[in-house]
């Protein structure tokens, strides 16, 4: 298996640079299987994921990664999970948001695809 932490660095980097940069560009990192929780809300499917994350009410997105961890997630196959935590900085708010993301990553050819993705905003208490 490559470096586990390398595979999970170089993910994220395309993820989150796709995702401030051109967010209908993370369609084709998901599957029909695929399932985003969003603050809660399942959403399956490619399809569906990317019309949640088109659609999100902001025009300008930045993520600032704080922590990534990655584990292998399966005996079998070289799949992980990887957790990332960090602040989100939304239309050039002076205040950004806290959030963690938690993705499983199955192996597809000589890349990976996101089996399962977890996003929440951390709020104080």
């Amino acid at each position: 298996m490559a470096d586990i932490n390398a595979v999970a660095k170089q993910f994220t980097d395309f993820y989150y640079t796709t995702f401030d940069t051109n967010r209908a560009g993370l369609q084709s990192l998901y599957r029909d299987n695929s399932m985003l929780t969003w603050e809660g809300t399942p959403i399956l499917g490619a399809a569906n994921i990317a019309e949640k994350l088109t659609s999100l009410p902001f025009e300008k997105v930045q993520h600032k990664i704080t922590t990534l961890d990655a584990q292998p997630s399966s005996p079998s196959i070289a799949s992980m999970i990887v957790s990332v935590t960090g602040l989100l900085v939304v239309d050039d708010s002076t205040n950004p948001l806290q959030f963690s993301q938690v993705f499983q990553l199955i192996p597809d050819g000589g890349s990976y695809y996101v089996y399962n993705d977890i996003f929440r905003l951390n709020y104080g208490a």
